[in-house]
């Protein structure tokens, strides 16, 4: 089967998150079970010729081109990407959009639409109700066109689908798809339990002002000013925060305790999560954040807030901890799993467990194998019905 993905934006820093992540991962796991793949997507930040592969996967980029200012990746378009798209998706048989309110994946779902070709698209929790004044009248002239008429649309959490409905009508065709990681090296790192080390806490994301790295920086000061002994470092490209991160840093009187590291590559996250002992997201409204997945998968007892998607699973599994966002609430979580290495490693054993029993990419692999396979066959089955009776 031929198979073409789409998603907005790709860059050196991995400024976009995790929908490049998913499609990538997802593309990898595809490829495995003998389908022809290719990701395609508007970009930026490279030095020199774009690349033809990111993270070891074959990649079509384009230059993106910002056409609304002060709108971040909703203001992107590249007219290149649309072009070579109206004429590679010829060869296709399934495309794939990972889908979002911008001016590249919209226009390449309708595209899609308009060659009549299979159409799946993925919204990793980025359209949802809103009254922005750009939105609506997107939504109504073509969000909801696109939804409405895609072979299938996939969603991560029940808030999602019900976000979804109330955006494009109750007709869609919905089905759930987690997001995945990569078990197959099954190298977990086990960092030993020692009472005299110095546990480290991680912070990796953009420092974006829904990820609340500051209320990460926060927490670090008030635990280190009690006494604690751990040390605090973040990761990520900067989304406009950094600058009043690194200020707070400086100003909490432990720049030796706090770190800002600034970004990695996408190809090594994965390590760098496995060298530390906590991770924290602070997040708010966060649908399914594939650093938290992938620091479960290192084995690592995570700290999120009660408005991520995954909170549900992880009390469950007693994978970490869910805290309602406070910065008191988030220090004390922080601190019970710093003081408590046997805690960390329970934690972290049942953190690996919850991704091996649910996240597991080549389980979502098969199963978007076998999602591809219903979209055709169900598309033949609707074209044989609209043959003229001889």
């Amino acid at each position: 089967m031929k198979i073409l993905q789409v998603v907005t934006y790709i860059s050196p820093d991995g400024a976009y998150g995790g929908p490049v992540r998913v499609a990538i991962n997802q593309a990898k796991a595809l490829t495995e079970l003998g389908h022809d793949v290719l990701v395609a997507a508007a970009s930026g930040g490279f030095k020199g010729p774009l690349p033809t592969e990111f993270d070891g996967f074959p990649v079509r980029l384009f230059p993106a081109r910002k056409v609304i200012p002060n709108s971040g990746f909703a203001g992107l378009t590249s007219p290149g990407l649309l072009h070579w798209l109206s004429r590679a998706m010829r060869g296709a048989d399934v495309v794939h959009v990972h889908l979002a309110r911008d001016l590249v994946t919209l226009p390449s779902a309708l595209l899609t639409l308009l060659a009549n070709k299979p159409l799946v698209v993925q919204t990793h929790g980025m359209i949802d109700r809103t009254d922005n004044p750009l939105a609506v009248p997107l939504d109504w002239f073509l969000t909801r066109r696109v939804l409405g008429t895609a072979r299938t649309v996939l969603y991560l959490t029940e808030r999602e689908r019900q976000d979804l409905r109330d955006v494009a009508g109750q007709h869609l065709v919905l089905r759930h798809l987690p997001n995945g990681v990569d078990l197959s090296a099954d190298d977990v790192a086990e960092r030993a339990v020692d009472t005299g080390t110095v546990a480290e806490v991680l912070y990796l994301a953009r420092l974006h002002s829904r990820k609340r790295p500051k209320a990460f920086v926060e927490a670090a000061k008030v635990l280190l000013n009690s006494g604690i002994s751990a040390s605090f470092k973040l990761v990520g490209p900067d989304e406009g925060e950094a600058s009043e991160v690194q200020h707070t840093i400086e100003e909490s009187g432990f720049s030796d305790h706090i770190t800002y590291e600034g970004f990695l590559g996408p190809g090594e996250t994965q390590a760098r999560l496995k060298e530390c002992d906590i991770y924290v997201l602070p997040s708010v409204d966060e649908p399914f954040p594939m650093s938290v997945i992938e620091a479960m998968a290192a084995g690592k007892p995570v700290v999120i807030t009660d408005t991520c998607g995954l909170s549900e699973q992880i009390v469950a599994a007693d994978a970490g901890f869910v805290v309602d966002g406070s910065g008191s609430a988030l220090a004390e979580s922080i601190r019970e799993l710093v003081n408590n290495g046997p805690l960390r490693s329970k934690m972290g054993a049942a953190a690996r467990g919850l991704v091996e029993r649910q996240f597991d990419l080549r389980r979502i692999g098969a199963d978007l194998d076998t999602l591809y396979r219903d979209v055709l066959r169900e598309g033949q089955e609707a074209g044989a019905q609209l043959e003229p009776v001889r």
